[in-house]
C-alpha cells in the first residue's frame, strides 16, 4: 500500500501528506454507501460486520443527507414563529456578543 500511494503522491502531490490506509478505502466506501442511501443492513453485510452497531458508526448523516432530510418535512408542519430561544431578546444579545 505504502508503495502505491508514494507512486499516486508523484502525480498528484497533495496525496503526499494523506494518510492511506486499507482502512481509510473501507470507510471512505462504507460513508459513499451510506450517502448514496443503501441500505444500512446490505453496508453491513459487505463489510462483513457481526452488529449493526458496528456498522452504524458508518451512518452519521453528514450534511447533504440531513438536508434531504429537512426538504421532505411538511412545510404545514413547521412552527410559523421563531423557536423559544430566538425570542429572548437578552439571550441572543449575549450570543451576538461572542
Amino acid at each position: 500500500m505504502k508503495q502505491y500511494a508514494a507512486a499516486a503522491g508523484k502525480k498528484v502531490p497533495s496525496l503526499v501528506s494523506k494518510r492511506v490506509s486499507p482502512h481509510r478505502f473501507r470507510h471512505a466506501t462504507a460513508v459513499s454507501l451510506v450517502t448514496a442511501e443503501v441500505d444500512v443492513t446490505v453496508i453491513r453485510s459487505w463489510l462483513g460486520h457481526a452488529s449493526l452497531d458496528t456498522t452504524n458508526i458508518y451512518a452519521r448523516a453528514n450534511v447533504e443527507a440531513k438536508r434531504k432530510a429537512l426538504e421532505k418535512v411538511d412545510g404545514a408542519a413547521r412552527s410559523s414563529k421563531p423557536p423559544r430561544w430566538k425570542r429572548e431578546v437578552e439571550l441572543m444579545a449575549w450570543l451576538d456578543s461572542l
